[in-house]
């Protein structure tokens, strides 16, 4: 331990800890702005300056090291002299349209502004203009308000191993662009929207579908069903006041019945449907001497970043579409046909916690007979726009249920939203199809949890597979790369793009630095899935009864022709760079 003073205070903290880690475990708040919590660390923006007694220089306390014995002063006058001068100089070249920005009250700029008590701008002058590049079909960047503090580059380059974007240029031009000046859609980018979630302010943001949603439910001759990734329900309440981690999914029901939806689903039950699948894919694979290890390919990010860094791998993802395009095909073919309605007049609008569904829902393969599987994705953050617009009282709602037939998704379907999911969504069902038996215990405790890559060895019909479980690509990286080596064999390998699974991903509820100093947010909206699935009376993805009427009445069997049709798909390798 190291024995330090904090305005006069005395600390005692562990070796290799920060002034910010020790002020913050003093209950010391300290401003920052470029620091965030296992991503950013650069001291760059220097609004976390301290002083240290006998040092001339005031110092970053995000990346000064504590030490026996040091004085420390986090908000000395010249401290906050400091830090206002430098936050007036950061506006002086901010485009400043707060009102009708997407970060409007939720900007950490703006708070900074708040707190240190900034009223007018101090330097007025030259200011850096940029072209918005909106190219992309899920994210816009906006120079205009960037601040540089380089929180998308660190997640970029160094968690997502990605690096499409860097800062370019020196001094006043300095800017964070792709090579060569090119926009997101054209780099290996694969639109996990990690970047959105590091930026402190509005720089990055999603490409907004709300208006299309919106003129599609206004517009009578169309039939609007929507659905929603079992990752919202644990997230969205936070836009409503609900702390980290409170399952809204009740609340969320209600509040699409109310918003013009003619018909509210849950995508878990395409998620029960993707076990199905990819569970009979797997167990073909082991007793035919398939491709192994079998990759799971619900994680469109994922997907992407595969097609660009490892295409010797593309014949060792699953076929299987991801659970919310299953689920689209279904509505446009099975329910179609069942309620009479016309598919061309059917729009689907998937509600997901990801940007990277945008991309994947544009795919030329996601579609059957010219339709297309799902017509719309919005995120997260833009449902709760919507039902903001709508002038629902969200905390008032009454909890309701989804709407027939596809009402009794399993617990097994909820926890495809984090980390090792869907791997256990899978073995809950492999295990009794192969053992014919039921499970004693259907919780796989050795595949939870938010270690980067996590291993296991289930034993099915007495061959023992094994299981990796990796959640953020620079994870997914190290893995497959230690598969390339020969130095790792599994038989399946579960891929999420985003660090702790679609629970964190680009589209949902954006959480200041401050927040994720305190919480461990992706542990937080795990924890709402496991309450969720534990309280359903079904489990397991094959004991689902509308699914299993599905195959009764139209797809036959998993991996049916009817099947591979609708359900599976195939990828393609893209340019590295």
């Amino acid at each position: 331990m190291v024995n330090l003073k904090i305005n006069g205070i005395d600390v005692s903290v562990p070796e290799g800890y920060t002034v910010l880690q020790a002020a913050r475990e003093a209950g010391i708040d300290i401003p920052t702005l470029c620091y965030l919590k296992d991503v950013s660390h650069t001291g760059s923006c220097r609004m976390c300056v301290v002083e240290i007694k006998g040092a001339r220089a005031l110092q970053a306390a995000c990346v000064y090291p504590v030490a026996e014995g040091i004085e420390v002063l986090t908000h000395s006058a010249r401290v906050k002299r400091a830090r206002k001068a430098t936050l007036e100089l950061i506006l002086s070249n901010h485009d400043r349209k707060c009102l009708t920005c997407v970060r409007n009250q939720n900007c950490e700029l703006q708070a900074l502004c708040d707190e240190l008590g900034v009223e007018e701008i101090a330097y007025e002058g030259v200011r850096n203009e940029y072209e918005i590049d909106d190219l992309s079909p899920s994210i816009v960047r906006d120079n205009n308000k960037c601040v540089l503090c380089r929180r998308c580059v660190s997640v970029c380059k160094d968690v997502q191993t990605v690096g499409v974007i860097d800062t370019m240029e020196r001094g006043f031009a300095t800017k964070v662009g792709c090579a060569f000046d090119k926009p997101l859609a054209e780099t290996a980018c694969v639109n996990c929207g990690q970047c959105i979630a590091a930026c402190p302010v509005g720089a990055l943001r999603e490409k907004d579908g709300t208006d299309l949603v919106w003129d599609a439910i206004e517009d009578e001759d169309k039939y609007v069903i929507v659905q929603t990734a079992p990752a919202v329900r644990a997230a969205l309440g936070e836009e409503f006041g609900y702390p980290i981690g409170t399952p809204v999914t009740g609340k969320m029901a209600a509040a699409l019945k109310r918003m013009g939806f003619d018909k509210a689903f849950d995508t878990d039950t395409g998620a029960d449907l993707t076990i199905m699948e990819e569970g009979t894919e797997l167990l073909d694979r082991l007793q035919n001497g398939g491709k192994l290890p079998l990759i799971t390919s619900c994680s469109p990010g994922w997907i992407k970043f595969c097609e660009h860094n490892y295409p010797d791998f593309l014949d060792n993802l699953s076929s299987c579409k991801s659970p919310h395009q299953m689920f689209g095909a279904i509505l446009k073919s099975y329910y179609a046909k069942k309620e009479g309605i016309d598919p061309k007049k059917m729009f689907v609008v998937s509600v997901m916690p990801c940007v990277a569904k945008k991309f994947e829902s544009a795919r030329e393969e996601m579609e059957c007979d010219g339709l297309r599987d799902v017509d719309a994705v919005i995120t997260t953050r833009e449902l709760a726009r919507m039902i903001k617009q709508s002038g629902i009282k969200f905390r008032e709602l009454p909890d309701e249920e989804f709407d027939n037939p596809f009402e009794r998704a399993t617990g097994a379907g909820v926890i495809f939203g984090t980390t090792g999911g869907v791997t256990e969504a899978a073995l809950r069902t492999l295990y009794e199809l192969v053992e014919k038996k039921p499970l004693d215990k259907v919780e796989f405790a050795a595949v939870r949890g938010t270690e980067g890559i996590k291993e296991a060895t289930v034993t099915l019909g007495g061959k023992d597979v094994r299981v990796a479980i990796a959640h953020g690509l620079g994870n997914a990286r190290k893995l497959l790369d230690s598969i390339r080596s020969g130095e790792k064999n599994y038989e399946f390998i579960e891929i999420m793009a985003c660090p702790g699974g679609c629970v964190t991903g680009g589209g949902q509820p954006i959480c200041s630095a401050k927040t994720y100093m305190d919480i461990d947010v992706k542990a937080e909206r795990a924890k709402a899935l496991y309450t969720e699935d534990e309280r359903l009376t079904i489990r397991k993805s094959h004991e689902n009864p509308d699914v299993k009427k599905l195959y009764d009445e139209f797809l036959e069997k998993p991996g049916s022709h009817v099947s591979h049709e609708l359900l599976h798909t195939h990828y393609k390798a893209r340019p590295k760079y």
